[in-house]
């Protein structure tokens, strides 16, 4: 018995959008429209707060080739302030490319490749240099006097300035 021969449904048309996606992406190209754009740029678009807690990892095309979507890698900490702030940086990125070149953000905590790629790289908040009470240090200092190693000393009369520092407040 012969196996029946598949008919196409389509009589050798193709949809429009296939036709169109690769000459879509050409012209968007042709815009402006370039990841290395985005990351060489970054804070300059979207502005210094935003790029602090946020990278964007990937622009990537829906099936119909309009409208791109851009995602942001970021912790988990900051995604739900940048979840709040998707429109924003949709209307930032447009804005420097001049048309509706993004029509989503979408925001993760790792990469799309996978998880080693997906590290954010950030910055501890930096350490502020407060003096402490200089009656608080003397009393530490006072405290850790009889210690005859001046390294030791010095650790614990730092250690002895926090603790009092805690216990006034």
């Amino acid at each position: 018995m012969k196996a029946p021969r598949h008919t196409s449904t389509t009589r050798g048309f193709s949809r429009a959008a296939s036709l169109m996606q690769t000459r879509i992406r050409k012209a968007s190209e042709q815009r402006g429209f370039a990841v290395t754009r985005l990351l060489t740029h970054w804070t300059e678009v979207v502005g210094e707060a935003i790029a602090q807690t946020a990278t964007p990892v990937n622009v990537s095309y829906g099936k119909g080739g309009m409208g791109a979507t851009l995602t942001l890698l970021t912790t988990g900490a900051q995604a739900p302030m940048l979840e709040m702030q998707k429109e924003q940086i949709r209307e930032k990125v447009n804005a420097c490319y001049g048309y509706s070149a993004i029509s989503r953000v979408r925001i993760t905590q790792t990469a799309p490749t996978g998880f080693a790629e997906g590290r954010v790289a950030f910055a501890p908040a930096p350490k502020s240099a407060k003096k402490p009470d200089p009656a608080v240090q003397l009393a530490a200092e006072t405290l850790s006097s009889n210690v005859e190693n001046d390294d030791l000393r010095a650790a614990l009369a730092a250690l002895g300035a926090n603790v009092l520092t805690k216990q006034k407040s």
